[in-house]
């Protein structure tokens, strides 16, 4: 089963030429989830030739301008394709007060369901076929939410010859227990996957945050992400500018992905508009010295995710 990270937009702030506001977009086979909606959103998303109806869910991590102004026109962009499915859009508190006024003043025309669900507090936001996206505060100047979404465990490694120790015929039932259902054989007997596979394997994670000052929240949420997309926003020598904006350094961000533990990638987003294209590469060798499996994040980077094993 594929799963892709695209960076719809790495910027803070305001949008630039080139650089549009934060959105991640990641994709479980046909299944979508959008991170934030800053402006430009929905160009990025054509640029990709990405299909909007099937984004499932919308997580917002704040009310701030630069991350929810592109939701007004992603929901009435959904409305001009057939979308059976409610899109479920999670967020802080006001986030219903947004969308309904957004409606109202707008004269939106909707022709789907939308189902909101306001974050208060910490745990699991959104349940799926074989996932869960769960939902931990953060520190910022509004209430602020980070997300990581976590695949359930595998069925371990099938392996043949326990399955031909047990005469169990080649076909539909050993592609059955390699996806850890249970089978029942001519004779009666019952064969459960556990029987001819190995330990479970874990699922892939993936963590997003920003726009947030130290929390000791993001250490234990972010563990074992195979990609932590962390807002890098401003380099070294601006720190105390930083922690009063309640904002992050890029070196404080591969701090968190040193001390979590177990992080295959950090990709440094949120990017102040202060810093042109060449400069970011501060922000990157600050963040490498601490942590060097760091990248910076560019609009319509495509990431594969791939399982550990």
């Amino acid at each position: 089963m594929n799963l892709e990270l695209f960076v719809l937009g790495c910027g803070g702030m305001m949008p630039l030429p080139g650089r549009y506001l934060t959105s991640v977009l990641l994709r479980r086979d046909g299944e979508l989830f959008l991170f934030d909606c800053g402006e430009a959103t929905q160009v990025s998303l054509k640029k990709l030739n990405m299909k909007w109806k099937k984004i499932s869910v919308i997580l917002i991590s704040h009310m701030h301008a630069d991350h929810v102004t592109g939701l007004p026109g992603m929901l009435m962009l959904s409305s001009q394709v057939e979308r059976d499915d409610p899109l479920y859009i999670v967020g802080p508190p006001k986030l219903s007060e947004y969308i309904e006024a957004s409606r109202k003043i707008l004269d939106m025309y909707i022709n789907y369901k939308i189902e909101v669900i306001e974050v208060n507090q910490a745990g699991t936001v959104f349940k799926g076929d074989g996932y869960h996206i769960d939902a931990f505060h953060l520190n910022h100047t509004k209430p602020c939410f980070g997300y990581s979404f976590t695949e359930e465990k595998r069925p371990g490694i099938f392996y043949p010859e326990k399955a031909l120790e047990l005469n169990i015929p080649k076909g539909s039932l050993w592609a059955m227990l390699q996806k850890g259902d249970s089978v029942e054989l001519g004779d009666g007997r019952i064969i459960t996957s556990d029987m001819v596979t190995g330990e479970k394997r874990s699922g892939r994670k993936f963590s997003f945050v920003t726009d947030t000052a130290f929390s000791s929240n993001i250490v234990p949420n972010v563990k074992d992400s195979d990609i932590f997309i962390c807002e890098g926003m401003f380099a070294e020598d601006l720190a105390e500018s930083a922690a009063a904006k309640k904002h992050l350094t890029a070196k404080q961000a591969a701090k968190f992905a040193l001390l979590a533990g177990g992080i295959g990638g950090l990709g440094l987003i949120h990017y102040s508009p202060r810093y042109n294209d060449k400069e970011l590469f501060r922000l990157l060798e600050e963040a490498k010295s601490v942590f060097p499996n760091t990248f910076l994040t560019r609009d319509r980077q495509i990431i594969n995710i791939k399982n550990k094993d």
